[in-house]
């Protein structure tokens, strides 16, 4: 039997598996040990579990996941994200369309504190959400913002999604990081933009707050603002000694968890249930990744010993004559069909042992790679009929907003995205420069 044969019947049993309703790291790791158990023998199948289990255990960086996960999920049980969206309740009503603008703002903030999408969906869907709908803003806009502004979440670091990229594609995280930091905040700008503009032609969609909601005195707004820039500070306390090089990555996110957890004690919000919660999360979350990759490093290893990516690679650019932006792209639409059925990082798990090694060897640059990987991935999210996210919007909306509604909602942001896409592929330096001129490379 060929390697090539091989290669397409592990592909197929895994999916196989994953439509059975199996776990994503038990289906790939299984499909993984089976099939070195009957290429190498009994040695080389326990070998290769083994031996990835031991490489996840030595990779010091991986302690920067529950530390940022534990962050975030300390500021949002202590209900400092409440503080957020008070702040730029207080701050944006006189704009039309500016709670949603604010949404916006909220959801980078958000995405600086958790660096989940999950995350960002189930603090506007929670908070922003009611608010909006009750300060007369369109159902479909509003439910566009806050679906478009936790796409950011994988982007925006600490992105624990550009974590998970970095161990399987060996970059170093904090170019992950600092690459999506432009491409995020570019993205955040063309939402604000296209809400301001929609809302100006069209007043009704966000209509401006009455006068008495904005009589607030002017030292209320300070301090509201104060209490809403705390995770902002947290973030910058977190990130300008790793940026200037006087902190490493794992010491940078013990500040940041530190720093949060502080925070929620000076503000008497660190109660038990809070801590207790926060610390069961960050258990269950980190070992969900920690599954993950360990079924992504060995299947990965059978790859390498297939040879499957030179296969692969021989079979576009020799026998098919494809150019290597045709691949690229075949790429990012080949993920859009993938999120229609599996989240982010089942998706990186699955392709990342063929794509990532293609890509490098087709000349790209794999940290420009990453930040395309995840702002695709997210567009899959949205895209109708099954995108992932359109579902989990569903589940968090109240009865009156339609699965209608959420579809036709995402479309234009969806646009927005996709032109975000295409820019940063035409001009990578979006993504290079900042990673670029920090590491002086």
């Amino acid at each position: 039997m060929s390697y090539e044969v091989i290669a397409i019947l592990m592909f197929s049993s895994m999916m196989l598996m994953l439509l059975t309703g199996q776990r994503v790291f038990g289906a790939i790791g299984f499909v993984a040990v089976v099939a070195a158990f009957f290429l190498w023998g009994d040695r080389g199948g326990y070998d290769l579990g083994f031996a990835a289990a031991i490489k996840l255990m030595k990779w010091y960086p991986l302690l920067t996941l529950p530390m940022f996960i534990f962050m975030g999920y300390i500021l949002s049980e202590s209900k400092i994200a409440d503080d957020l969206y008070r702040m730029f309740h207080v701050w944006m009503g006189g704009l039309s369309g500016g709670l949603a603008v604010g949404t916006i703002g909220l959801m980078v903030l958000i995405s600086a504190m958790n660096g989940l999408s999950v995350a960002g969906m189930a603090i506007g869907a929670t908070i922003a959400l009611p608010e909006l709908l009750r300060r007369g803003y369109d159902k479909r806009m509003v439910t566009g913002v806050i679906q478009a502004g936790s796409s950011l979440g994988i982007l925006v670091p600490p992105s624990v999604v550009l974590v998970l990229y970095a161990m399987i594609a060996r970059q170093p995280v904090g170019q992950l990081w600092l690459a999506g930091v432009l491409p995020g905040l570019m993205m955040a700008a063309m939402f604000i933009i296209y809400i301001v503009i929609r809302c100006r032609l069209n007043p009704a969609l966000g209509p401006v707050l009455p006068a008495e909601d904005r009589a607030i005195p002017m030292g209320e707004k300070i301090r509201l603002l104060g209490a809403g820039l705390l995770p902002l500070f947290i973030f910058f306390a977190m990130m300008v000694p790793f940026v200037n090089g006087w902190t490493s990555l794992v010491e940078s996110s013990a500040i940041g968890a530190i720093a949060a957890f502080v925070a929620a004690v000076a503000k008497g919000r660190m109660t038990r249930e809070v801590f207790e919660t926060s610390v069961r999360k960050t258990l269950g979350i980190s070992c969900m990744f920690m599954w993950i990759i360990l079924a992504a490093l060995a299947f990965g290893a059978v790859f390498d010993g297939l040879g499957a990516v030179k296969a692969i690679e021989s079979l576009f650019t020799e026998k098919l004559g494809l150019s290597p932006w045709m691949i690229l792209i075949l790429m990012q639409l080949s993920f859009i069909v993938m999120g229609t059925f599996l989240d982010d990082t089942a998706m990186l798990v699955i392709v990342a042992p063929l794509y990532v090694p293609l890509v490098g060897a087709l000349g790209f640059d794999l940290i420009w790679y990453g930040v395309l990987y995840t702002i695709t991935t997210q567009i899959a999210y949205m895209t109708p009929p099954f995108g992932y996210n359109l579902f989990l919007m569903r589940a968090m909306a109240p009865p009156e907003i339609t699965l209608r509604d959420i579809y036709s909602s995402i479309l234009p942001f969806v646009l927005v995205m996709a032109i975000a896409l295409g820019t940063i592929m035409a001009f990578p330096g979006i993504a290079l420069w900042l990673p670029g001129y920090v590491y002086g490379n």
